[in-house]
């Protein structure tokens, strides 16, 4: 028998001709949902939001959801999505796998950020040993500043994610890495902001999600169900596997756009959904705080971005969930604001750049 929720959004889908949605509709998902206008939102501005997307100001974008205080303000859908499109968010899981550390730790299935990689590991044996690798930890891999040699922004970088993708074992791959070294022209860990040299690197990410599996005993796709998604109300999420089977923490999860709301959201509101506790505000403030300094105008947390922004007069930071295609989830805790963006506009020149100008640009200018 289909569900009150599903009856709902058939009903939604069925009776609503624009993508566009003045008040999103309300489904028996657990999302309140608010009259933007009544708020104080400049609607005009949203609708302007809407009409720049159709105009192709942001290519391939398939849905924009606003939050506001916990409320649902603002949904679209464009080029044929709806909300139930499953949306291949592609790196923006390396964020949730970030989340799911934090569950991790408060179950005590790992001792801290501290804990040391090869520790998880004791029955591999890692190609070039030595100090640098021992001294790894799991904080090195949630900030991209493991000093194995692994860049996914340079095509000659010998931990690139387009080679571990080639590889039969992908925990082996990256365990095998070498050192990471240091031209004249680049800034070495002991130099850099926070003592962390950063390097993009999906290794990393994929990494957690493998000591997440040896610690709990369970695939990654059923450990983020238990600790993550189905506290949040998530059902149906999709997690991709390595070529041996391990969960790819790393990228490519699919979710709905509310549900990524709800990630979001949880952030937000110091790891609680709607008053109840889903992971310690601990964690959640961990993941929020600045770690590292990143070559691309943006600072970085735990698997988080973090941007600076402009909305009038005043200079606001944006923490963001983000992947390749243009697909974001940014965070503005102090104007408890979650905005989804889901694009299919992969591998593109100035894809992200795009999808934080319809943040800056339209939806921050009609904040009330």
């Amino acid at each position: 028998m289909p569900s009150l929720a599903h009856l709902a959004l058939l009903a939604t889908l069925a009776f609503a001709a624009p993508a566009t949605m003045a008040t999103p509709p309300p489904l028996d998902d657990g999302w309140p949902v608010a009259d933007p206008a009544r708020l104080g939102w400049d609607t005009d501005r949203l609708a302007a939001l809407d009409a720049a997307i159709d105009g192709g100001a942001a290519p391939n974008t398939t849905s924009v959801l606003i939050v506001h205080r916990g409320a649902l303000v603002h949904e679209a859908y464009f080029n044929g999505a709806d909300p139930t499109t499953p949306h291949d968010t592609r790196s923006l899981t390396k964020s949730v796998t970030a989340l799911l550390v934090g569950a991790a730790i408060e179950r005590g299935l790992i001792d801290g950020v501290e804990a040391p990689v090869l520790a998880f590991f004791p029955d591999r044996r890692p190609a070039h040993p030595g100090a640098f690798k021992d001294a790894i930890t799991v904080e090195d891999l949630l900030t991209m500043s493991a000093q194995w040699e692994c860049d996914d922004n340079n095509t000659y970088s010998a931990g690139h994610e387009e080679r571990m993708y080639l590889s039969a074992d992908w925990v082996g791959f990256a365990l095998d890495l070498p050192e990471r070294g240091y031209a004249p022209w680049q800034t070495r860990p002991a130099d850099s902001p926070h003592g962390r040299a950063f390097a993009y690197c999906t290794a990393n990410s994929f990494m957690l999600g493998a000591i997440l599996e040896r610690v709990s005993g369970m695939s990654l796709a059923r450990f983020a169900r238990e600790v993550l998604e189905r506290p949040l109300g998530i059902r149906d999420a999709l997690w991709k596997r390595a070529s041996e089977g391990t969960g790819m923490g790393g990228g490519g999860t699919e979710y709905r756009s509310r549900d990524l709301a709800r990630l979001g959201q949880l952030i937000v509101d110091d790891g609680q959904w709607q008053g109840r506790r889903v992971l310690s505000g601990d964690w959640t403030r961990a993941m929020t705080q600045v770690r590292a300094q990143t070559p691309f105008d943006a600072d970085y947390g735990y698997q988080l971005w973090r941007f600076p922004l402009v909305a009038g007069t005043r200079r606001l930071h944006a923490w963001a969930m983000s992947g390749n295609g243009g697909n974001a989830v940014f965070l503005v805790p102090e104007e408890k604001l979650v905005v989804v963006v889901t694009r299919t506009h992969y591998n593109q020149r100035g894809m992200h750049e795009q999808t934080r100008a319809l943040l800056s640009d339209y939806v921050l200018s009609a904040l009330p």
